[in-house]
């Protein structure tokens, strides 16, 4: 998908893909903004809370943050993403991604810095604003490090590939609470916002790091031409025999369907995880420190059920597994809406396991 006009130092691979040793280090330097990304994600769901108790905003109020995130960012920005993509190619869109998110991050000192209960509205609108920065560079990274991982190396392994470098996604996301559940909720910190903006300047920090390595690296591109003409990627085909992706996009059927179901199960992921402190806290008597942990618990179990969901990939159907995930995942909210005290947490951690491969 390289396009043109700004020149980088980058070379376009013959035959289209990377093997052997030459695949690590663009690997690597992939899997580090799935690691960025997972922690950003990770301390979101910490800072709904957090807000909540400094700023007195409720909760209803606090899930800007996650409209932003997803719908500002991801949804609105991810065409934005696709066509810097197409037209620059990969290096140029992560150093845009990457730029954004490090602005963003660096931005939630001064919005800190003036934040009180005071001008509690416009503290928060700040903090909304400082977000969607971030997602639109996370939206940004994601379009480029999904497809970077596919086409990289050799068509027979983009699954798996795709799926280690997404495991450090998983990683990142629990350490991010359980760093928040010391900066945020710890002693005099439970009050101030003051260790929010030293943990997003350190975040800040960390995107200028990767970007640097990102400018300084020659990172291969891989051109469109060698994508479509690559001999062993056979193109698929739909029930009636037309080659998928060829027709119109409203015929697509199967993609349709897919964009709704994963709708729907994104607004599910992020309703669960925006609320799970709130819930331990309220419904089971937690404390927040306790609740902010359980929730890294509960990442970690995410992460844990998306490899083994792999491993059984391998000997059952994958619309098999996604079915009986389903069926589990559904009775067991119906347990948590109905149930009380610690159990009903346990059954919440439960759903992170059944949601994982979805």
């Amino acid at each position: 998908m390289a396009g043109g006009g700004i020149p980088i130092a980058t070379t376009t691979i013959a035959g289209g893909f990377l093997t052997g040793k030459k695949l690590i280090f663009p690997i690597a330097l992939i899997t580090s903004l799935f690691f960025l990304w997972g922690f950003s994600y990770g301390l979101l769901d910490v800072l709904n809370k957090h807000f909540q108790n400094v700023l007195g905003i409720t909760k209803l109020e606090s899930t800007g943050l996650q409209v932003m995130y997803f719908g500002g960012g991801y949804l609105i920005f991810s065409p934005i993403a696709a066509e810097v993509l197409k037209r620059f190619g990969y290096k140029i869109c992560i150093l845009m991604g990457l730029s954004l998110y490090s602005i963003g991050a660096v931005m939630f000192w001064p919005t800190a810095h003036f934040s009180s209960k005071e001008n509690a509205s416009a503290s928060f609108g700040g903090f909304c604003a400082c977000t969607l920065v971030i997602a639109c560079g996370l939206a940004t990274l994601e379009t480029a490090a999904n497809s970077y991982a596919v086409v990289i190396g050799d068509p027979k392994t983009a699954s798996p590939r795709l799926q280690f470098c997404q495991a450090w996604n998983g990683v990142a996301s629990f350490i991010g609470p359980l760093i928040a559940s010391k900066a945020f909720f710890s002693g005099k910190n439970a009050d101030n916002l003051t260790n929010v903006q030293f943990v997003y300047l350190g975040v800040a920090c960390l995107g200028v790091a990767v970007a640097i390595l990102f400018v300084f690296a020659k990172l291969p591109e891989v051109a469109e031409e060698a994508k479509r003409n690559n001999s062993l990627v056979e193109p698929e085909h739909d029930l009636e025999g037309r080659a998928i992706g060829q027709g119109s996009i409203w015929k697509e059927y199967n993609m349709i369907c897919g964009f709704v179901a994963q709708f729907c199960y994104v607004g599910a992921q992020v309703t669960i995880g925006a609320f799970f402190i709130n819930y331990a806290v309220d419904n089971a008597g937690w404390a927040e420190t306790q609740a902010s942990n359980l929730l890294s618990y509960a990442l970690i179990t995410f992460t844990v059920g998306r490899f083994i969901a792999t491993g059984l990939a391998t000997v059952l159907s994958s619309s098999f597994i996604m079915v009986l995930y389903s069926i589990a995942t559904i009775a067991l909210n119906a347990y948590v809406c109905a149930g009380k005290g610690k159990g009903s947490i346990g059954a919440v951690m439960a759903i992170y396991f059944f949601m994982a491969p979805m």
